[in-house]
């Protein structure tokens, strides 16, 4: 896997030193060794798909993600999506039952964020591979260094932007981000298991907008 070439060029520009670091020579051999073996996801030109999707100049707000899905098919590189005409995953059904109750937008039956991305949604994982069948089988192998050097640096380069930190992973990155300079919204997990305890209801997509209002920029159009 050749990093650099794959990758949007207003991040290569950004991440250029942390491509040529130790880390990311180790993490590209370990893939080539794991597609060697095993099937894994996503495909190797979707890996960077959240930021060819989403320039760095353009980025307005980061979900931030775990691990991609490992079912055959399911991931294309966008945290929480699936591509067209692939079930809708549960965690993204309560996502979407979240938008239809703050700002009445139906999104059922879809699972394709691409849009939301094309709006300057940064849809971040901090793993971006996985084997097949195996949640959470290429954590620790490097990429979370690599995500986390990402989530730093909009903090440092940027202002202004919206974080959306669903769970205690994704709040456990709040570190990593300079309150002062950006929006920093939690709650729980819209996962099946935690969504009932304060992701549903928390109206992140109608306070996104009124954030962005207010900095006279452009609102994300949430329907899909």
């Amino acid at each position: 896997m050749n990093v650099s070439p794959d990758i949007e060029e207003s991040w290569k520009v950004v991440l250029q030193n942390e491509f040529e670091k130790k880390y990311i020579k180790n993490l590209k051999q370990f893939l080539t060794n794991e597609k060697e073996k095993y099937q894994i996801f996503p495909k190797g030109t979707e890996i960077f798909n959240a930021f060819n999707s989403t320039p760095f100049h353009k980025l307005k707000v980061v979900i931030l993600g775990q691990d991609p899905y490992h079912g055959e098919g399911q991931a294309h590189g966008l945290s929480f999506s699936v591509p067209k005409g692939v079930k809708t995953p549960p965690s993204l059904v309560n996502i979407f039952k979240e938008i239809e109750e703050d700002l009445k937008i139906n999104n059922h039956g879809k699972g394709d964020l691409t849009k939301w991305a094309e709006q300057g949604v940064l849809l971040l994982n901090a793993t971006l591979t996985v084997r097949s069948n195996m949640a959470g089988s290429h954590q620790n192998k490097g990429w979370e260094q690599f995500t986390d050097k990402v989530i730093s640096t909009i903090s440092e380069e940027r202002e202004g932007i919206i974080f959306l930190l669903w769970g205690r992973f994704a709040q456990n990155k709040s570190k990593l981000i300079e309150k002062s300079k950006h929006h920093i919204l939690m709650s729980s997990h819209p996962s099946p298991l935690s969504s009932y305890r304060g992701f549903l209801g928390c109206k992140h997509f109608s306070e996104c907008n009124e954030i962005l209002k207010r900095k006279n920029k452009t609102e994300i159009n949430w329907q899909l």
